[in-house]
Order: C-alpha cells, then sequence, then structure tokens
C-alpha cells in the first residue's frame, strides 16, 4: 500500500490555524465532507468517538485520528501540518503539528490496519517530518508524503 493510494494532492492542508484537538477534528471532517461526499458530522463523531478509546497524537508532534464509516468507498487520507501546533494530549505530551486523518469503509478490516501502519512508519521517519515541518507549498508536502524511499526503492509497504 502506497501514500499515494491513500491521500489525493488536494487533500494536503499546508498551514491550518486551530486552536484546539475538537477545533481541529472538526476543521478535518469538515474537509474529509468534501473529499468522501459522507456528511462532516458523522465524521466528526466518529473521530472523536475514537479519540476517547485513547489519544491518536503518537508523541513527537504526529497524531494520526483515524475510523471507520459506513459508506464510505475506500480509505481516504489527508494531510495537515498545523500552524502553530497544538496540544493534543499526545502519549508524549508534546504539541502536535502534523497531522494525518485516516478515514476507512467499515468493512475494510486489515487494509485498514495497513495503511494506519504505512502512515506511521512515513511519519517515524525524523529526516520526512523535518523536510514536512519546512515545507509552506502543498504540493511540496504532496511530493514528500509519496515520495518513494530512496535507500531500498524495492521495499515492500
Amino acid at each position: 500500500m502506497e501514500i499515494t493510494d491513500l491521500l489525493a494532492p488536494e487533500a494536503v492542508v499546508a498551514a491550518l490555524k486551530v486552536q484546539g484537538k475538537k477545533q481541529l477534528l472538526q476543521e478535518l471532517a469538515e474537509r474529509a465532507a468534501l473529499l468522501t461526499g459522507l456528511p462532516e458530522r458523522r465524521i466528526f463523531e466518529t473521530l472523536m468517538e475514537r479519540e476517547r478509546l485513547g489519544t491518536t497524537g503518537m508523541g513527537q508532534g504526529i497524531a494520526i485520528p483515524h475510523g471507520r464509516l459506513a459508506g464510505l468507498e475506500k480509505i481516504t487520507g489527508m494531510f495537515a501540518r498545523l500552524d502553530p501546533p497544538i496540544a493534543y494530549d499526545a502519549v508524549d505530551n508534546q504539541p502536535v503539528d502534523l497531522v494525518f486523518l485516516l478515514l476507512a469503509p467499515e468493512g475494510a478490516g486489515a487494509d485498514h490496519l495497513k495503511a494506519l501502519a504505512r502512515v506511521s512508519r512515513l511519519l517515524r521517519n525524523q529526516a520526512v517530518c523535518e523536510k514536512l515541518r519546512a515545507a509552506t507549498n502543498p504540493e511540496v508536502i504532496y511530493s514528500l508524503l509519496t515520495e518513494k524511499p530512496k535507500n531500498n526503492a524495492s521495499q515492500a509497504a
């Protein structure tokens, strides 16, 4: 599974300004509704429900809010670089500035987990995160997120 399977160029926000976690999830739900055609309220409620189970703030300034939704056609991603970073209840209590939203069809099962693992692996790469934090253009951010690893191009995702 490649990031290009999950993320469209128009699903990248270069400098999202929000005050906190709830506002961030509302903003992401609003934008995801435009991408998916699903009701914004249902997306927001799904994300909030997932956060109640445990934070999706992975630490090191990264969060991967996610959820499963009935009626969704395919796994859909969205990326936002926050400016400024916000408190997110992350596992390390550090503010979050890189957010990758993942929405999966209700029956996605293993594919949903593969997508989460793929995004997590990408965002654990410190060099990639540094470049993402420095980028201010959505096209540049998209190319950084979808770039194939140079050191081992044959690596399966």
